[in-house]
Formats: C-alpha cells, sequence, structure tokens
C-alpha cells in the first residue's frame, strides 16, 4: 500500500503535471468566479429566475416583477458558460497532455496561453470589449487546447 502511496505522490514531483495543476486551478478558480459575479448581477439588477428567489422582495405579484431577465446578468451568464465549454476540455485534454511527456517549456508555454486568454476572453466579455478581442481571446485559448490535443494523439496514437 505505501508502495502505491509512493507512486501517486512522484507525479507531484513532475514539472510538467505541477504546472498543469496550477493553471488548471487558475483557471478553475476563475470560472467558479463567474458564478460569483452572476449572483452579484442577479442581486443588485434583482433579476431572478426562481420565484423564490424574490421571498425577500415581497410575496405574489409584488414579488413577480422581479422574475424577468436581465441584459446584464445574461450577458455573464453567457461569459460563463463559454467558460464551461472550454476550461472542461482544457482540464481533460491539459491531463491528458501534462502525462504524455511535453517539454516543461512547451507545456508553460501551451497552459499559460490558455489561462491569459480565458482571463482576457472573460474581461472582453464583462466589459465588454469591441469584437475581434472576445473573439480572438476564445480562438487562442481553443486553439491551445487543440494543439495539445493533437500533441496526445501523435504520442499515444494506438488504433
Amino acid at each position: 500500500r505505501r508502495e502505491e502511496m509512493a507512486k501517486s505522490t512522484q507525479l507531484i514531483d513532475n514539472e510538467v503535471f505541477r504546472a498543469y495543476a496550477t493553471y488548471t486551478a487558475i483557471v478553475l478558480l476563475k470560472m467558479m468566479l463567474m458564478s460569483l459575479i452572476t449572483a452579484y448581477f442577479r442581486i443588485t439588477r434583482k433579476a431572478f429566475v426562481n420565484p423564490e428567489d424574490t421571498a425577500s422582495f415581497g410575496k405574489g405579484e409584488s414579488a413577480k416583477k422581479y422574475l424577468r431577465t436581465d441584459p446584464d446578468v445574461e450577458r455573464v451568464r453567457r461569459g460563463h458558460l463559454n467558460d464551461l465549454e472550454n476550461i472542461v476540455p482544457f482540464v481533460g485534454i491539459g491531463l491528458l497532455y501534462a502525462l504524455s511527456g511535453p517539454e516543461l517549456s512547451t507545456a508553460l508555454l501551451h497552459f499559460r496561453i490558455f489561462a491569459g486568454a480565458r482571463i482576457l476572453h472573460t474581461f472582453a466579455y464583462l466589459i465588454p470589449l469591441p469584437q475581434p478581442g472576445r473573439g480572438l481571446s476564445w480562438a487562442v485559448g481553443y486553439s491551445v487546447t487543440f494543439s495539445m490535443a493533437y500533441k496526445v494523439l501523435k504520442t499515444a496514437w494506438l488504433l
């Protein structure tokens, strides 16, 4: 059992895996922050989707006016959904990539560019910045994930 435990702790000694863990934690925390930003916008704009969420603003008809959509809330939600569509694949493909034995400098380049692109994408969505800023930041992050997937498939092609 100790031998098994030693093998799993050796992974954290791998510099590429530590870099992956660091940048994955950063982008996952950023994605979690989007939930808090959505809640903030819902509360400050008084725009809710569930009747029970309006209870503190009154009952019956007086509370129904808070069951509505708000453009600011929807914008944050779209940014959060975009994170889900991009960060989740990065987490899975990035893990496979980290385990495929890339050079540390190349791995760091991939992880840093992806994290930077996702952070820029969030600012572009929330401020909002004019296009093509948001589109380019999305494309850069997506390209990084495809680049890692290509490396994984090239390294582990066992069809």
